[in-house]
């Protein structure tokens, strides 16, 4: 696969549709072409302690972050038409379906693609875990900021590139 987007969502809390950022890499013909990241205002909006010891992120940070509507419409025109690449993609996809059911925005019906199956294929026991920064590392990006939504999407376009 030498077109796609490799996207990547954290959470504010355990609801999936409370997506506080995104990072999305833009790969053509095997090349990232673009990257975009944006804070995003969380529905519901409250942070879960587990989830900022995770990303560092707090309502401090999303108060005046816009909602996910408007940054998907900077997103979507970008990717349209790309199949969209995960590190575990049932949660970003999960993510990508609840945010858009709790605005009422129609869903595309977006091709997803796993890197975590694939390393699962590809790498087997040859690795001590598939984790993001275990597997990115095999594929020669260091993924220096672990949970950094552009930071991971960018690691898992490294690994597509690489695997997929």
């Amino acid at each position: 696969m030498k077109d796609f987007v490799a996207i990547d969502f954290e959470t504010a809390n355990g609801t999936r549709s409370s997506v506080c950022s995104v990072g999305v890499v833009i790969v053509r013909d095997g090349e990232v072409q673009e990257r975009f990241y944006s804070l995003i205002h969380p529905v519901p909006n409250y942070y879960a302690w587990f989830c900022q010891q995770v990303h560092g992120l707090s309502d401090r940070d999303t108060a005046d972050a816009p909602l996910f509507p408007e940054v998907w419409a900077a997103i979507a025109p970008r990717i349209e038409g790309l199949p969209l690449v995960a590190h575990n993609a049932r949660f970003d996809e999960g993510c990508l379906k609840a945010v858009h059911a709790h605005f009422g925005m129609p869903y595309p019906d977006y091709e997803f693609h796993d890197t975590l199956t694939a390393s699962r294929r590809t790498f087997g026991r040859n690795l001590a875990n598939h984790q993001l920064h275990t597997v990115a590392a095999v594929c020669g990006y260091d993924l220096a900021n672990h949970h950094h939504a552009l930071a991971d999407a960018e690691a898992c376009a490294a690994i597509a590139i690489r695997i997929l």
